[in-house]
Parts: structure tokens; C-alpha cells; sequence
């Protein structure tokens, strides 16, 4: 069992995005088995860089305001938005507000690719 806040975890500066700090506050070392959960910091005007990867993401801004690109196509995010992010799309979020955007996102363990289409019902 993991009980705490997740300031107690480490942020660490996300990989080639300046400005953008994510903590991973469930993650295998936890021995979740399946997926992760982080909780990215972006600072104002700084964003994730445009891409895509297999895997799908879950969202929820806990905070603050911005864009999220999927597929060539912008919608506002604030507090409260929930974003679905299927696999293989390509994907951006940005904070276009005065201050931190923060939300929280699930991903399952790059190491699963494959794994999941093995054994989705018929």
C-alpha cells in the first residue's frame, strides 16, 4: 500500500520539454502492474513537445489553463477538464495561463505494447 502527497515525490524536469516538471507518484517501484500515474507541473507559456507514442493517456487538470493539440485540432483545458488521448495520435498540452498548469496523467508501462491486444475479449 502507498499512502502520501504527492509533493513527497520528487519532481523531476520532464524529458525535452523546458518548463514542464512531472512526478511519478505511482509507478512499478510501487509494484503497480499495469500503470503509472504522474502529475505533470507545466510553467506558464511552456508546453510538451508535439508527439506520439502506442500507448494511451488519461487526464485530469487539477489546475490551471491551456490547450491540449490532438490530431491537428486545439481544445481549451482548465480545472475539472478530462482529456482521453487515444494511442498513436499526436499530442500536445500547453499552458496558455498565468499560472502553473497541473493535471494528472495515466499511462500503462511502456513495456505492455502488445501485451493488451493479446488478450482483449473478442
Amino acid at each position: 500500500m502507498k499512502v502520501c502527497n504527492y509533493r513527497e515525490v520528487e519532481a523531476q524536469v520532464a524529458e525535452e520539454a523546458e518548463g514542464v516538471t512531472v512526478r511519478w507518484v505511482i509507478s512499478e517501484a510501487d509494484a503497480a502492474p499495469h500503470f503509472a500515474m504522474r502529475i505533470f507541473d507545466v510553467q506558464p507559456g511552456r508546453g510538451s513537445p508535439l508527439h506520439s507514442h502506442w500507448w494511451e493517456h488519461e487526464v485530469f487538470v487539477l489546475a490551471g489553463t491551456g490547450t491540449v493539440t490532438m490530431a491537428g485540432k486545439n481544445k481549451p483545458i482548465k480545472e475539472g477538464t478530462v482529456v482521453f488521448v487515444p494511442g498513436g495520435v499526436e499530442h500536445q498540452f500547453v499552458n496558455e495561463g498565468d499560472d502553473v498548469l497541473r493535471f494528472i496523467c495515466l499511462i500503462p508501462h511502456p513495456w505492455l505494447e502488445g501485451v493488451a491486444e493479446k488478450h482483449r475479449p473478442a
